[in-house]
């Protein structure tokens, strides 16, 4: 009775801190008050810009803070602030926002036709205010691929930097990943950087010592206020088109505010002024779509007039496949999210996130450990069901049976792996003209069989880290890999194990066996991208192919994911190509025009 009386004291006074730990990050977000930031409702019903930016997302931000300097934009956001839910702000409440299915939810649940459970952002801020905080920076091959100057992308990153990126202190678990990594032959020892090189480091994050979260809202800061026009929960319904000759041109945007009041807002005369997409991988190809530019068929049988037939709109679409391993750990267990990545040189991404021990929280602010930060149903990382069978029944049956776990089987971490690129491509399609509802879209993971490959030697990769001295003390007696992987996939992965040695000769796993594991256990990382690549729907400097004043400047542009976490470089592009653009106007111009 009385160890009762006592627990539920201290489960009360975690509660408390819990409320106020929320409270204080709340009253913190309440002071970040942009002047030019609005409701919808408040818009004027007609006005004009030199840039209509669509998507105060990762790259919105970034690109409109830049461009404000010396023209007057209007960024469009169809969800609302960031600093409106102290959750948001908050590492400890990561998972609660990721779990919110509700209309008015920061994240956007969808689920692919693959089966996998995703979700895209619907805030100020976008990818940058809902993932798991790990800051890094392309590397330099990707950059020289892609035709990026270095010296201009090296400080659109440092400009960003500056405000929302922080080395973060490790934990003992997440130490004893790198040394893990460091052990099994994952060099050189990269210290802490947010370079992207082969070898084991430490990355930034967007958390800081606090665990408060810093977005790409926050580059707002840097905004001329006198030459933006911010609006939050404005639905863009399509984007408006003249023509020069037989040439389509962009002249404005039709959107929507939360009352359904219909607001209109056109390009000044300029042959600089542009309309921007920033909507994402999902929403830039979306809206291209909705606006009558896409592959002809298909906006035909939707009912949708054809501005221009460009048939790899909402092609290329790619999703890093993840796949990751419960450890359950004898030891204390720091709560962290993304902070040690291992870059193979096999192409597959080692990282580590945990854990489920509330007490070890330094705050003793962590709710009961009923989910795993990144890993539980709730948010729809369900890997020990298979992709197709991942119903809202399999979902409500999962937080069922995690409910009923004693406390100490969920105390751990995961260690997971992401596949590098991926080689496998999918497609978008709309499902109808609804700008707010989810389109279809599918991923094909592991159709390409060195994605397959590269997971089985992530997995294989795990284990050795697992294995490895550096990591004992978070490993119980007579470790069985086997027995690990079939915590996290619902069918006998041991009956396959061991054919080239079996677990006591060091064999290591059968290859047949992690590849039916990769495939039963595929989750995202959310670091899906394509829809308007360049060279099938934009040009090297992001001009939509065809069409004259538009762009598209997002993730959706990408043929590969960049680095281990691409929301550095999402945020570095929005800037980089800002800078462009304001060079590109002087020489229209001249250097003397300054914001009305």
């Amino acid at each position: 009775m009385a160890s009762a009386l006592v627990s539920a004291q201290t489960m009360a006074v975690f509660t408390v801190a819990s409320f106020f730990a929320l409270l204080c990050v709340a009253q913190l977000a309440r002071a970040v008050n942009y002047t030019f930031m609005r409701e919808a409702v408040h818009a004027p019903p007609v006005a004009y810009y030199d840039y209509i930016i669509i998507g105060g997302g990762t790259a919105g931000c970034p690109l409109a803070a830049t461009l404000s300097e010396r023209s007057r934009v209007l960024l469009l956001e169809r969800g609302g602030s960031p600093y409106e839910d102290g959750r948001v702000l908050s590492m400890v409440h990561f998972s609660d926002v990721l779990a919110d299915t509700s209309a008015s939810s920061a994240s956007q649940r969808f689920v692919s036709e693959d089966g996998v459970i995703n979700s895209r952002p619907r805030v100020l801020g976008g990818g940058s205010c809902i993932n798991a905080g790990f800051f890094t920076r392309a590397g330099a091959g990707y950059v020289r691929a892609v035709g990026w100057d270095p010296r201009e992308v090296l400080a659109a990153y440092r400009w960003v930097e500056d405000v929302v990126a922080f080395q973060p202190a490790l934990g003992p678990w997440q130490a004893a990943v790198r040394r893990g990594l460091l052990e099994t032959g994952v060099l050189p020892d990269n210290g802490f950087t947010y370079d992207h090189i082969p070898g084991t480091k430490v990355g930034g994050s967007i958390f800081d010592a606090d665990g408060r979260r810093h977005t790409a809202a926050d580059l707002l800061r840097y905004s001329n206020p006198d030459g933006i026009d911010l609006f939050l929960r404005a639905r863009v319904a399509r984007i408006l088109f003249g023509y020069k000759g037989t040439k389509p041109v962009a002249r404005g945007v039709v959107y929507r505010d939360a009352q359904g009041g219909t607001h209109v807002a056109y390009l000044n005369r300029g042959a600089a002024n542009e309309v921007i997409l920033s909507a994402g991988a999902l929403g830039s190809p979306q809206q291209l779509m909705l606006s009558g530019i896409g592959p002809a068929d298909h906006l035909r049988s939707l009912g949708i007039d054809v501005i221009l037939d460009l048939p790899g709109v909402g092609q290329g679409m790619s999703d890093n496949p993840m796949n990751a391993i419960y450890v359950p750990s004898p030891s204390p267990v720091e709560v962290s999210l993304i902070q040690v990545v291992g870059i193979t040189r096999f192409g597959s991404y080692i990282e580590g996130a945990s854990g489920a021990n509330w007490n070890s929280h330094p705050s003793g602010t962590q709710p009961p450990p009923r989910n795993f930060g990144m890993f539980s149903p709730q948010t729809g990382q369900l890997a020990t069901v298979p992709p197709a069978q991942r119903t809202p029944e399999a979902i409500a049956r999962a937080v069922e049976a995690m409910s009923q776990v004693p406390d100490a089987a969920l105390r751990g971490g995961f260690i997971l792996e992401k596949v590098l690129g991926p080689q496998s491509t999918g497609h978008l399609a709309l499902r109808n003209l609804d700008p707010d509802d989810n389109p279809s879209v599918r991923f094909n993971y592991f159709a390409h069989p060195d994605d397959l490959r590269r997971c089985v030697a992530g997995i294989s990769g795990i284990e050795r880290v697992i294995r490895s001295r550096a990591f004992s003390r978070f490993t119980y007696p007579n470790f069985a890999f086997p027995a690990t992987l079939n915590v996290t996939a619902d069918f006998p992965v041991n009956t396959l194990y061991g054919r080239r040695g079996g677990a006591g000769g060091g064999g290591g796993s059968d290859p047949r066996a992690l590849e039916q594991f990769c495939r039963d256990t595929v989750m995202t990382i959310w670091h899906y991208h394509g829809g308007c690549q360049v060279g099938r729907v934009v040009d090297r400097d992001y001009k939509v192919l065809g069409v004259e004043a538009l762009r598209v400047i997002d993730g959706s542009t990408f043929n590969a994911s960049p680095g281990t976490n691409p929301q550095a470089t999402v945020m570095m592009l929005g800037r980089y190509m800002g800078v462009k653009l304001l060079r590109e106007r002087m020489l229209f111009e001249g250097p003397g025009r300054k914001n009305p």
